[in-house]
């Protein structure tokens, strides 16, 4: 008896299948075709950007190439046109590359690229603070403190991967425009912070022992 009950359930089972597919083949087909597609195309998407990624990381070798041969403007040409066409990580990394070869015989150009590369948003948060480090060092020796702080302010945050440079060259601006009470405040910012690295540590005692001494009250 059992046996003929099995039957009979294994019966409406198939009965309800069969209504359900007669009712819901089409869109079950296409909801197929749509996930089959849609895996094609993520594949095809992936292989399309790896193969844009192979192409950029042979151009900027071939770039670092023209750098370390001491060819710096073919170097920055060759950056520049890698920037304008690679995919966004070899894209910021040209155009940093770039502004570094520029840096060694227009000093001028190269700020005016690193500053672009500040004020892009579309950029990453360490690439810019770099920016502006890059570019700061550059002018140390001739702009203003207040324009150096106004440049690098932003930069020396606790957060930033490149805080430590951005306190030094301001300590240094400080310095040179005889604001003892500025520097300090930047090279206090580096002693106490314990990330600082040793020889930048080593940089700022000794730019601390050449300011005045702190009145006492």
């Amino acid at each position: 008896m059992s046996e003929l009950f099995n039957e009979v359930d294994e019966e409406l089972r198939r009965e309800q299948l069969k209504k359900i597919w007669d009712r819901y083949s089409a869109l079950i087909i296409a909801a197929a075709v749509l996930v089959v597609a849609a895996v094609g195309g993520w594949r095809g998407y992936q292989y399309l950007e790896a193969q844009k990624a192979a192409v950029a990381g042979a151009a900027f070798e071939s770039a670092a190439n023209l750098a370390d041969q001491n060819k710096p403007a073919e170097a920055e040409a060759a950056f520049t046109k890698l920037a304008a066409t690679a995919p966004a990580g070899y894209r910021d990394l040209a155009r940093l590359r770039a502004a570094a070869e520029a840096a060694k015989h227009d000093p001028k150009a190269a700020v005016k690229l690193y500053d672009e590369i500040a004020a892009d948003s579309t950029v990453g948060g360490a690439e810019r603070d770099l920016a502006r480090v890059r570019a700061a060092s550059l002018l140390v020796d001739t702009e203003t403190y207040n324009n150096m702080l106004q440049r690098l302010e932003s930069a020396t945050t606790p957060e930033s991967t490149f805080r430590h440079t951005a306190r030094e060259l301001l300590a240094l601006s400080a310095w040179r425009a005889n604001d003892a009470t500025a520097a300090r405040k930047w090279l206090d910012m580096i002693s106490e912070d314990g990330q600082t690295p040793p020889s930048l540590r080593s940089r700022a005692e000794a730019l601390q022992a050449l300011l005045p001494p702190v009145a006492k009250s």
